[in-house]
This record gives C-alpha cells, structure tokens and sequence, in this order.
C-alpha cells in the first residue's frame, strides 16, 4: 500500500468511528420571517437573544418574498428561500407556508413563536444517532469536504453564508416604524454536490469573503439534514 493509499485509508477509517463515536451535530434552525410580517418580530428575537449564540444549535433566518406586496419589500428576501420553505412543504404534505415558521433538522415544523416546541425539538434531535460523518475545513476562498454515510440516499450538501447581525428600520408595512435586529441573515445558499452515499466524498468549493461558512448534508427534495458543520 502507498504512502497516499495509507493516509487516505486511515482518514476513512477515523470518519467512520466518528459516526458512531459522536453523539450529534449541531442542530440546524431554519426560522423562515419577512421584515413585512408582522407576526414575526417575536420569533425574530427568540432566534436573536436564545437561539444564535449556542454552540448546539445552527441558527438560520431565511427571509421570504411572498409579503413585499402588503408595503414593505424585504432588503434580505429571496425567492429561493420561498422555494426552499415550500420544497419543505410539498416533503410534508402541507398545502402553504406561513411566517414565522421554524424547520428543525429538515424534519419537524413548527411556529417560530412558540419556543417551547422549538427547544423540545433541539433536544429530540441532539439524542438521535449520526448516520453521516462529517469533516469540514476552510483555507482562504475554498472550503474542503470530506463525508462518509452508512447508508445509500440521494442527498445534497450545501454550502450556506449568512451575515451575523444587521438593524432594519422599516418605514412601511405592518412593521412601520419598527427598529428591529436581525442576526444569522442567510445571503447565499448553494448546493455544492449531489451525493448518493456509495462512495467516501471528498471534494472543495469555494466560498466568498471572511463570514461565517455552513456546510449540511440533507436527505434530497425536502428531506431531514443528516449533518451541519459550522465555521466562524
């Protein structure tokens, strides 16, 4: 066996043990808000002052488009997140989406305004057994990938930036004149590779600016996040 042969060997086997060995990833919150809804500013501030700053937990805040009509157009919004929440949606059998909606590890919904929920939801999914190992480092403009799964699925790994923090006034809208702080504002999500589960994945892309990075593997179409990896 070649030196690169060995390496590579030992490298699998260690992300192999590392799926049975760790007891769970950080677990992923998608809340889905509009700066137009004006449901939304409380679970925007659970998400702020209880959900950001823990290292257990991914925090994302992915703003729709579907409320800029009633007055105020929402300078985060994007329509692939709408799409993404909706993809959610049809995975689940719901007929619509609404704000504020929070999605736990791609597999429980649930309103954003009721923590409670939300934090039972955290510990179901901090308890559950890792099926994928997963290994992630940044240098420079690129990102480097290496995962390992027990079983075969089609899934995707995506590669999410988000700016930490930014005050909004908004000055029209059912939110007129409201101050408010959003944090971990998604402003790009992109697969990076589509991925079957065969075979070891090792790969790079790259990434922009010096913000914080996100990687997950998700089950494909809408389906549960199966590992996150977070990088400051």
């Amino acid at each position: 066996m070649t030196k690169a042969a060995a390496l590579f060997a030992t490298l699998w086997f260690v992300m192999a043990s590392a799926v049975t060995a760790q007891t769970t990833y950080p677990v992923v919150v998608e809340l889905y808000t509009s700066q137009g809804c004006s449901s939304c500013p409380p679970a925007d501030e659970y998400l702020r002052k209880e959900l950001a700053g823990r290292e257990d937990v991914i925090a994302l805040a992915l703003h729709v488009d579907y409320w800029d009509y009633i007055g105020w157009k929402d300078n985060f919004a994007n329509p692939d997140y709408t799409n993404r929440q909706k993809l959610y949606a049809h995975a689940s059998g719901h007929r619509s989406v609404y704000t504020p909606q929070m999605i736990v590890n791609g597999a429980d919904h649930v309103v954003g305004t009721h923590p409670g929920k939300v934090e039972k939801l955290i510990e179901a999914h901090k308890a559950k057994k890792p099926t994928v190992a997963l290994d992630v480092a940044r240098k420079g403009n690129r990102i480097s990938i290496a995962a390992r799964a027990e079983n075969q699925q089609d899934m995707s790994v995506h590669v999410v930036r988000y700016r930490p923090s930014e005050d909004v006034s908004i000055k029209r809208g059912e939110n007129a004149g409201l101050t408010l702080t959003y944090v971990n504002i998604v402003d790009d999500w992109k697969v990076a590779k589509k991925w079957n589960g065969r075979a070891p994945l090792d790969f790079s892309a790259p990434v922009k600016g010096d913000g914080p990075v996100v990687v997950l593997v998700q089950v494909a179409n809408g389906g549960p996040i199966l590992a996150a990896a977070r990088m400051k």
